[in-house]
């Protein structure tokens, strides 16, 4: 092994030995940790393929917000599996927090934070608002939304990727053939009445999750304190990255440092997760646009509620 090649592995070892022993010298001092100092949270939550990522990301530059960088999918999977209410969907109640899974969450911050105020991403959260704003001390949620054509066409092109979007336990107690056995995985988030839409035309399932994701925020923004829950549209950050994060930083009550700011002047450059570079009205070039422009009326009311006009093919 060459010297270099041996110093990069050194490097790595104790890059790995050190953070462990961080994360256990933080465990051992939980007992003494002032829970106030995880106090409000930031919160992002929206539909899948809305541009949370973008969001989410952005944030985390913040100087002043912590962020493990990645989802805590498994985290929040573990403590409240799907199987665990039937496979009904990933919704949760006020009445779900407990005092030890209070812990559990504020711990598990901790683990790899500190005692900081932290910014959190998980798509299925947006089910959960009244359970995590009764979990965490005044957490501070930001909604993403988008306009619906375009939500529902990047939807359909993730559901061609299962691999990458698809059901991530294994175990779903039911046959998925959307579009008469096209799409054989379930993908993105269960929703209330997910299996009417097993054997639906795919644009009908896009469309069924937009629907029923906007208005589970919308139903539980109405229980939230004003200052604690900020909607961003996508095609805001479209427009004018820097002005929409500007304003979005300052609704949460984050540094929005120079650092930051050049970093949204390009942001739009290096797109998050993006299957095409970010534009509007994206969905009418898309190879589905008919079957999205069918489906659209079912989704005239809540994309009324969220500011959005009705749009037609």
């Amino acid at each position: 092994m060459r010297l270099a090649e041996l110093g990069v592995k050194v490097a790595k070892t104790a890059a790995f030995y050190g953070h462990r022993l961080s994360q256990l010298g933080r465990d051992l001092c939980w007992p003494l940790v002032d829970r106030h100092r995880l106090a409000r949270p930031v919160l992002v939550v929206g539909c899948s393929r809305s541009g949370t990522t973008l969001v989410y990301k952005t944030l985390s530059l913040a100087p002043d917000l912590a962020s493990l960088n990645r989802e805590a999918h498994a985290f929040w999977g573990a403590l409240h599996p799907p199987e665990k209410n039937d496979w009904r969907g990933h919704a949760l109640t006020a009445g779900d927090a407990s005092a030890t899974e209070r812990d559990q969450a504020l711990r598990y911050y901790h683990r790899f934070l500190g005692a900081r105020r932290f910014v959190d991403k998980t798509n299925q959260n947006g089910f959960r608002i009244p359970y995590l704003d009764a979990l965490f001390e005044e957490p501070c949620f930001v909604f993403v939304k988008r306009n619906p054509g375009d939500n529902i066409a990047s939807l359909i092109t993730g559901w061609g990727r299962p691999d990458e979007y698809g059901d991530w336990s294994g175990a779903l107690p039911a046959r998925v053939r959307i579009d008469g056995g096209r799409y054989t995985r379930w993908c993105f988030f269960l929703f209330p009445g997910w299996r009417a839409y097993l054997d639906a035309p795919i644009a009908q399932v896009a469309a069924a999750q937009w629907r029923a994701y906007n208005e589970a925020v919308l139903a539980a923004r109405a229980k939230i304190p004003a200052g604690r829950f900020v909607e961003v549209a996508y095609e805001a950050l479209l427009a004018d990255p820097v002005a929409a994060f500007r304003e979005l930083f300052a609704a949460v009550g984050a540094d929005f440092s120079p650092a930051v700011a050049r970093h949204c002047a390009t942001v739009l450059q290096r797109p998050y997760n993006a299957f095409s570079a970010p534009r509007l009205a994206k969905w009418r070039e898309a190879p589905e646009a008919a079957r999205i422009a069918a489906v659209l009326p079912e989704v005239t009311a809540t994309a009324a509620a969220l500011g959005y006009p009705v749009e037609t093919g």
